[in-house]
């Protein structure tokens, strides 16, 4: 379902993604983890076709990223970090041009979207009432969602999905990707809450500096190195204990 060949991106001498090379079949749901500025978000931009390759390629569904934009845009949806939306219309505004935009009839987008809203338990009222600009960042996190899934794509792209969810959300959000999975579609989730990782995820790929540095089963991964769980293995691989010693020293500052 997703295939990447040395997929590189450089911007002007700064390398972000570097000769990435990996393989993720259907029903897969994979932890895309790293650093910040690991190349985690950049190279999710480049599989949803938002920015182009530098080198390499990659191919979504058997289509060409570069030759075949549009057939993966078909293909894909993407959750990003930013959450960004047009503040300027209401929430079934929204969601209706996102149906309209992938030829989706505006009754069958309608019965979707009451799907959606039957599982975030809110009101058809809640996108009607007022503008996106006013809506919570929990409430425009579901939006979001609803809107990446819409169109029933075969491969869907998170990047810290549960942002602004609360508790409750956060539950059903981890069974709805579970569900898709089973249902053949490919996760990729990109997120550093690694607690969550561990257990929803069938495969984790850690990169750093744009280069892959482990991929596997999160719990063959935890016990190769003798990590405990995959929070202590991601700081080994990327330098956080280096930071939790400077968090110690600097926590003694206020002590003396």
């Amino acid at each position: 379902m997703i295939s990447l060949k040395q997929l590189t991106k450089r911007f002007g001498s700064q390398i972000a993604v570097d000769s990435l090379s990996l393989e993720i079949p259907a029903g897969q749901i994979v932890g895309f983890l790293g650093p910040n500025g690991a190349g985690k978000s950049t190279t999710l931009k480049m599989l949803t076709g938002m920015i182009e390759p530098t080198g390499g390629s990659a191919t979504i569904c058997g289509f060409d990223l570069l030759t075949q934009a549009v057939e993966v845009k078909r293909n894909v949806g993407f959750v990003p970090e930013s959450g960004a939306v047009f503040e300027s219309l209401t929430g079934l505004e929204y969601l209706e041009m996102i149906a309209a935009l992938y030829g989706i009839p505006q009754d069958a987008a309608r019965i979707r979207i009451r799907q959606f809203l039957t599982f975030f338990d809110l009101s058809f009222e809640t996108l009607t009432d007022k503008l996106l600009g006013a809506y919570s960042k929990g409430m425009r996190r579901k939006v979001v969602i609803t809107a990446a899934l819409l169109h029933n794509p075969s491969v869907v792209f998170f990047d810290e999905p549960l942002d602004g969810l609360d508790a409750n959300a956060a539950v059903g959000f981890k069974a709805l990707i579970q569900t898709l999975a089973r249902e053949g579609k490919t996760i990729v989730y990109s997120s550093h809450i690694l607690d969550v990782v561990e257990r929803v995820c069938d495969r984790v790929i850690i990169i750093d500096k744009g280069k892959l540095l482990l991929d596997g089963k999160p719990d063959e991964l935890v016990a190769a190195h003798n990590s405990g769980t995959l929070e202590h293995l991601f700081t080994q691989l990327t330098g956080g204990a280096e930071l939790e010693r400077r968090a110690e020293d600097f926590a003694k500052t206020f002590r003396s």
